[in-house]
């Protein structure tokens, strides 16, 4: 036993110096690729979180038979985090004796840290988006009445246009939504969001399918236009690459399932 004791070698300084050295050489090689990794992955995690936020809100709402709200925070306001980013979600408790009136869903599943980094919601669009309104985003032109009318009612309750709150019924339905999501710095004009990289999580509230979109290019834009096409993919689509007509009818063959995943052609 003793000679076994002394015949075994211990490590030398250098040796533990090398080590260390080499470990040093690799973290520093990697880590800054993992960080860089995180933050490309803020916007679409943000957007796969709130998706799976709305879901749940919808969950709750045909379990409870109630109607359920999901907005942000207003100008001064705080989100339950105590931040202005993160979604508010809240329930109409008493429809008869307190209609209208909803109060703040404390469960540990409706407060979190859904949208991550410095990932925030620039806007959210009611109604379904169609090729004349993005065009009009896009060119900065004036609101339709409906819109306006819109602002007016949420002028009188204290919410900004930019962000109107998402009703869900009791049945867990609502109507459409696009939720601009962007990294965009919180002081940009809305007018120059589209310089920053952001996805557009759309929200087609009868079915309760959301999906993650790039914003479209205009000469997208104008292909959809002259084919006749509707401005959604009901699917997951945030390649960089410009689509061709080959492209959007390859994408249109294969359907997207309430979870928002791919199916099988045909399936």
């Amino acid at each position: 036993m003793r000679q076994g004791h002394r015949d075994r070698r211990a490590y030398t300084l250098i040796e533990v110096v090398l080590a260390v050295g080499l470990l040093l050489a690799i973290s520093a090689m990697t880590i800054p690729n993992f960080l860089r990794e995180l933050t490309r992955e803020e916007l679409p995690g943000s957007a796969r979180q709130l998706r799976s936020l709305l879901s749940l809100v919808s969950a709750n709402a045909s379990f409870d038979g109630k109607r359920f709200r999901i907005r942000f925070p207003t100008e001064d306001e705080t989100d339950p985090l105590g931040g202005d980013r993160q979604p508010i979600i809240e329930r109409e408790d008493d429809p008869f004796l307190e209609p209208e009136v909803f109060n703040l869903v404390t469960s540990p599943w409706a407060i979190g840290k859904t949208l991550l980094g410095q990932v925030w919601c620039a806007e959210v669009r009611l109604g379904r988006p169609s090729i004349e309104q993005l065009k009009n985003l896009r060119e900065g032109q004036g609101r339709s009445q409906i819109e306006d009318a819109l602002e007016e009612a949420l002028d009188e309750e204290g919410f900004e246009p930019l962000h109107p709150p998402l009703l869900i019924e009791p049945d867990g339905t609502t109507e459409w939504a696009t939720f601009v999501l962007t990294k965009a710095p919180r002081d940009t004009d809305p007018e120059d969001l589209a310089e920053y990289p952001s996805i557009e999580l759309i929200l087609e509230g009868a079915t309760g399918l959301a999906w993650m979109q790039r914003p479209f290019y205009d000469e997208e834009l104008d292909l959809f236009e002259q084919k006749g096409w509707p401005a959604v993919l009901r699917q997951d689509f945030l390649d960089p690459r410009v689509l061709t007509e080959d492209d959007v009818l390859e994408l249109r063959d294969v359907p997207v399932n309430r979870a928002g995943r791919e199916d099988a052609p045909g399936g």
